[in-house]
């Protein structure tokens, strides 16, 4: 099976985009497996800290070292949002795939010199993991907020991803583009969508020279989506839109059999409601207006 590094390098080339979705229990893992295997497309689970002290570090590593191995299906594991150097060993040495360490909440001096640190200790303990740093301003935690402000949000300019890649020595790198982390009540309505800074993503992808990841992806317009992986967005995070539909079809599921306590009677209609979710996603990100019309016809 393919690397993560060379699912990357072939989405690049064919101007696609690989859905990384968060996970928090094996309902939300069924639903991505199953959504990507129907489209048979590769696809990333994502666990933060948070998702990780829940379901266990080794634990959620082997449940999809499992799903690989006896399926042979490209599914891989990122360690998402990591703030420090302990909880990054500690996913190197279970064996995920990649990992987002993340220190862009401090100064940049500080953010460069303990990733570039973070770097080295990690590829000495497992050397094919991809490690992916952050710059900017993403916004923390995937969950509903009243209004989702721009305000004054530090976004990444190209010169400081080139600087960035270059001292770190980071595989992936995730700017701040104009996305944030959670949605809006007006997002979830369905009334009102985020945009992104296309421009800023194909200068700072053309400045960094390594693929991008899109944080806080959630309640991201459509064509906004397309324009940005054409503009060299790699990877793409969805979670809040998960746990909106996790949440919503719960509580459909239990008010529909108020009797029923039996799990895997009431959790179908979660794994089905989350895994439309997942794939609606996953066609966006694999047919980018069907990847330029297959490059203008093969021109």
């Amino acid at each position: 099976m393919h690397t993560l590094r060379e699912i990357l390098d072939q989405a690049g080339k064919r101007g696609v985009a690989v859905g990384h979705f968060n996970v928090s229990d094996l309902v939300v893992v069924k639903a991505v497996f199953t959504a990507a295997k129907e489209l048979n497309v590769p696809v990333i689970i994502g666990a933060s800290e948070g998702e990780r002290s829940f379901m266990g570090v080794r634990q959620v590593a082997a449940l999809v070292k499992s799903l690989r191995e006896e399926s042979d299906f490209p599914i891989y594991l990122n360690a998402d949002h990591t703030h420090s150097r302990a909880s990054a060993e500690e996913v190197a040495r279970a064996g995920f795939d990649s990992i987002v360490f993340d220190l862009s909440a401090l100064p940049l001096e500080e953010n460069v010199r303990q990733t570039r640190e973070a770097v080295a200790a990690l590829k000495a303990i497992h050397p094919s993991m991809l490690v992916e740093g952050e710059i900017g301003d993403i916004g923390s935690g995937s969950e509903i907020h009243e209004t989702m402000s721009s305000g004054a949000r530090k976004l990444t300019t190209p010169d400081e991803a080139r600087q960035f890649v270059q001292d770190t020595g980071i595989d992936i790198l995730a700017p701040s583009v104009g996305s944030m982390h959670g949605m809006s009540r007006s997002m979830v309505r369905g009334e009102s969508k985020q945009h992104l800074d296309i421009e800023r993503i194909a200068a700072i992808r053309k400045a960094a020279g390594v693929p991008l990841t899109l944080h806080g992806g959630s309640g991201t317009d459509d064509d906004d989506f397309r324009k940005a992986i054409t503009a060299g967005i790699s990877i793409i995070h969805i979670n809040t839109e998960l746990r909106v539909a996790w949440r919503s079809s719960l509580e459909r599921s239990l008010a529909s059999k108020r009797d029923e306590v039996v799990p895997y009677k009431i959790l179908p209609p979660v794994v089905e409601s989350v895994k439309e979710v997942v794939k609606s996603r996953l066609e966006l990100f694999n047919n980018p207006s069907l990847v330029a019309q297959e490059h203008a016809a093969k021109a």
